[in-house]
């Protein structure tokens, strides 16, 4: 289906499934964006790559970039303030849900875009929308992905692990199992280092797809460090899982992931390698062409 029907039909689902008027997506110059009240959310794509050829890549990590929208000023660190306060949306773990689940349907749309050749999407979750859905996750989002051609195992739910939710893990973990049923495949994304045994037991237990952890947590020249991040990948390796270096935007750092050899990686480091790699090709195309018209 064209993207300006999917942008149509999700309007004329949205106005069914709330009683409402309001049409929050919008479609300009091929690019889909979605409307929550004041604010206009948009897609920022970055590439997961293979580690040691970082031209090759698997798969797009997808994140929400917000814009004020008709007169209300907003900045990003008061999407929590703006879900609480917005008296056109409902307030709590339902404006929350509502929230994820427009972000991700805008996603969805973008991505399209970027097919055929980029594999997986990674889309994050926020984890106040699995506490929030007590059984069948996954089964709303199912219907979004199916109508725009592609199957659940298309996309990564990722969980961004923190600290604070650690009394909720075993809900939380019960939730992203129900992903798994739908046919999603699963990540974790950490924030720091793992050294807890009791989250590398619930890593071996769930036997996500991905667990990724940011390069600028990790200090090379310490070697508690070191040895955390193998027992990591050890774990990760043992449910068959690929490990993912994130936020690389230096050498030191891709210098790690493949002394340490992490299965892919992703940052603005290989953005320019990538730019020079395709340029050298494609000079040694023109220079094969000339040489062979002489």
């Amino acid at each position: 289906m064209p993207l300006e029907h999917l942008v149509e039909y999700f309007n004329d689902r949205f106005r069914r499934e709330h009683g409402s008027s309001y049409r929050p997506f919008i479609l300009k110059d091929g690019i889909a964006s979605g409307l929550f009240g004041p604010v206009r959310i948009n897609s920022v794509f970055s590439p997961i790559r293979q580690t040691l050829n970082p031209t090759v890549i698997t798969g797009h990590t997808a994140q929400i970039e917000v814009s004020n929208y008709g007169t209300q000023q907003f900045y990003e660190n008061e999407i929590e303030y703006l879900l609480a306060s917005d008296e056109r949306q409902p307030t709590g773990i339902e404006s929350i849900i509502n929230f994820d689940r427009l972000s991700r349907t805008v996603h969805m749309l973008n991505f399209l875009t970027l097919l055929p050749s980029y594999g997986n999407l990674f889309l994050e979750v926020d984890p106040l929308h699995i506490l929030g859905i007590k059984q069948d996750h996954g089964v709303y989002f199912g219907e979004v992905i199916a109508q725009c051609g592609l199957k659940t195992n298309n996309v990564v739910i990722e969980l961004s692990v923190h600290n604070r939710y650690v009394r909720y893990y075993k809900q939380l973990f019960s939730g992203l199992e129900n992903y798994q049923r739908q046919g999603y495949q699963i990540g974790l994304k950490f924030d720091y280092l793992v050294e807890d045994k009791a989250v590398l037991d619930l890593i071996a237990k769930l036997s996500p797809n991905y667990v990724s952890v940011p390069a600028k947590n990790i200090d090379q020249a310490n070697e508690n460090d070191l040895e955390h991040l193998d027992e990591l990948k050890r774990v990760v390796a043992s449910v068959n899982g690929k490990s993912i270096l994130k936020q690389v935007d230096q050498k030191k750092s891709d210098t790690l992931a493949r002394n340490v050899n992490f299965d892919l990686v992703e940052g603005c480091y290989y953005r320019a390698i990538a730019f020079d790699y395709v340029g050298r090709q494609q000079s040694v195309h023109r220079n094969s062409v000339t040489t062979s018209q002489l």
